[in-house]
């Protein structure tokens, strides 16, 4: 009797989750203004709580001021080695810092290094500084990339996140740029340091991890902490098991305790709850793409990429695909878009691919044109007759 209720109860929770699709199909609540679960290789969310809420975002700020740090290495215009000076406005900021000084001439590295790990306004002014010549053109940097990256609720007024009227964000346009920023190993390798010593001018100095849940959840390795009296105690947590990634962000909670709890109750959500599953491979055939006015008049068509999406456990069987041609004419070149392969699980869309043409099709001359036009005019004409 006991497992045939069980059974029914399993039942009905997924026929509830499948119905209302992934976000909040559980009901569960955290004690934060705002927050949000993505899976960091699709995008998917998870999990939303007032996630397009604008709430002033703190230190986790820096996380654009980072990303933009690194992108501009990854395009070889500045180098983890790079020597950067420091300035008197940079010397001046209050706040977390690592107290740099004039005299101080820094690797850039240690300087991002110590943003990650420390939250250093100081280091995060010089970075700032050294990449865009002064800190207000690389907000502008900051404000342009937000807007690259599809964070329409955000805007920035500095790079540290120290309080400044009309700087805000949302957590949702938070997990977009720290998508962005997770991909790039050191900054995952610097998040889970604790303790460290940097070497300054006038000797060593000491900095400790902001991030707090590090030294308690397994595997985390990212990503920022924020903190101010407006905004609360904020956090951006990561976590890889197995090649899934989640990433979520808790915004204006109360204390710290319960920042760091209400991280670990959401990723603790997604890794018992959700599962990868590959649901398109690359370069798959899909036959007969309909193509008009061509010499042949269909194509088979072949995926541009792989299609992985994020699904409840036990629930991939509720997979389904759907091609989609796109009526395209002749000629058609080699490798040509001709259609989409979308997966959907019940009414909700998870993700689409590219089809693309696996041979050319050259246009049809006139007189095959004609003769088509003919024969369906006969077939048409039977179908009028049978009736």
């Amino acid at each position: 009797m006991k497992r045939k209720l069980s059974l029914f109860i399993s039942t009905v929770l997924l026929t509830i989750i499948l119905g209302t699709g992934f976000v909040n199909a559980v009901e569960f609540d955290i004690p934060a203004k705002s927050a949000i679960l993505i899976d960091a290789k699709t995008g998917q969310v998870l999990y939303e709580k007032e996630a397009h809420k604008k709430l002033p975002p703190a230190s986790i700020t820096k996380i654009m001021t980072l990303l933009l740090a690194m992108e501009a290495i990854e395009r070889g215009e500045a180098s983890l080695n790079d020597m950067v000076s420091i300035s008197k406005r940079a010397e001046s900021m209050g706040g977390s810092q690592i107290y740099l000084s004039t005299r101080d001439r820094l690797p850039l590295k240690t300087l991002l290094k110590a943003i990650t790990v420390a939250s250093a306004n100081d280091a995060c002014v010089a970075v700032a500084e050294y990449l865009g010549g002064t800190e207000e053109n690389f907000v502008r940097m900051m404000n342009k990339r937000a807007r690259e990256l599809g964070m329409v609720n955000t805007h920035f007024v500095n790079s540290t996140g120290l309080p400044a009227e009309n700087h805000y964000t949302t957590a949702y346009d938070i997990s977009l740029m720290a998508r962005e920023l997770i991909k790039y190993k050191e900054i995952r390798k610097w998040a889970r340091i604790w303790h460290e010593t940097i070497q300054l001018h006038d000797g060593k100095r000491s900095i400790t991890n902001t991030n707090t849940l590090i030294k308690s959840y397994p595997g985390i390795d990212g990503l920022k902490t924020g903190h101010t009296s407006e905004a609360g105690y904020c956090l951006v947590a990561s976590v890889e098991r197995d090649g899934f990634r989640l990433i979520s962000v808790v915004m204006n909670t109360a204390s710290e305790q319960q920042r760091n709890e209400a991280s670990a109750r959401l990723l603790d959500y997604g890794f018992r709850v959700f599962e990868h599953k590959v649901v398109v491979k690359e370069n798959e055939t899909v036959k007969d793409i309909p193509i008009q006015k061509g010499k042949k008049q269909t194509v088979d068509a072949y995926t541009a990429k792989s299609l992985q999406v994020v699904v409840f456990k036990g629930t991939s069987n509720q997979l389904r695909r759907e091609i989609k041609p796109l009526g395209k004419s002749a000629p058609i070149s080699k490798g040509e878009k001709v259609g989409e392969l979308i997966v959907y699980q019940g009414e909700k869309e998870l993700g689409r691919v590219d089809l693309l043409a696996s041979e050319d099709v050259e246009k049809a001359n006139i007189f095959i044109l004609f003769f088509r036009w003919l024969w369906k005019l006969i077939l048409d004409l039977i179908g009028q007759l049978k009736k």
